[in-house]
């Protein structure tokens, strides 16, 4: 038994707005969502979906969760870049210093992404978005391996990453130190069970591999929980 990752969710002022920049940006389409909010969709089953939900409050803190783009040259890093900010994008300082080879950026609603140069051997052949990066323990990157039946394709000192079966985008998370929990979170993961299980069935089978309730109240057809770091989730009635 697994469940699915519906999206990687963001909360978004002008969820539109968000989903046009990374559409633009991924070369995706976007569509309303049946959850709420809208839908970049995956362009293969090596994908997933990056989900907008709206949401007033701004973001004030840092996320810790963002994707690492990839670059099959250095021309072609700069190009993203470029489009980057043509769509919105901006600059970003998280103190990374002068001396990184990637670069940071942030979107319209200053959600951080890096664009990553040629060569990167851990992102080889995982796509334009190589991976998902989360600021996170060893235990939470076991947890969603069992939630998700993707194996571990990195588990090395306290840091750990999975990856669906398919192949594609990786889920990884850098281990200590960890960033100072700064309230809700803005980026997380949305999840449906499998087709034939009821959902209850699957809330328990989460709280059994270690996560916590925040809300059983299913508001939208979603309850709320939180994997083992405290990181919120949201598990959603299939539609």
């Amino acid at each position: 038994m697994t469940a699915h990752l519906f999206a990687i969710t963001f909360d978004a002022h002008q969820p539109l707005r968000l989903a046009q920049f990374w559409s633009g940006l991924l070369d995706r389409e976007v569509i309303d969502d049946p959850h709420d909010g809208v839908l970049v969709l995956p362009t293969n089953d090596t994908e997933f979906r990056i989900r907008f939900a709206p949401y007033e409050q701004p973001k004030v803190v840092q996320n810790r969760m963002h994707f690492d783009l990839t670059s099959s040259s250095l021309e072609d890093q700069r190009q993203k870049v470029a489009r980057a900010l043509e769509l919105g994008g901006r600059h970003a300082d998280i103190g990374q210093g002068p001396d990184i080879d990637h670069v940071v950026l942030a979107d319209p609603e200053g959600n951080e992404f890096d664009v990553i140069p040629p060569g990167n051997n851990f992102l080889a052949g995982c796509g334009p978005v190589g991976a998902l990066a989360c600021d996170g323990s060893q235990q939470v990157g076991y947890f969603w391996s069992a939630a998700l039946g993707w194996p571990l394709v990195w588990d090395q000192g306290e840091e750990t990453a999975i990856q669906s079966p398919n192949g594609g985008t990786k889920i990884s998370w850098g281990g200590p130190p960890y960033m100072p929990n700064g309230g809700r979170e803005r980026v997380r993961f949305d999840i449906t069970p499998s087709a034939d299980v009821d959902r209850q069935v699957e809330i328990d089978r989460l709280i059994s591999l270690g996560a916590t309730v925040i809300d059983l109240s299913d508001v939208g057809g979603r309850v709320l929980l939180a994997d083992p770091d405290g990181v919120e989730f949201a598990v959603l009635t299939p539609r």
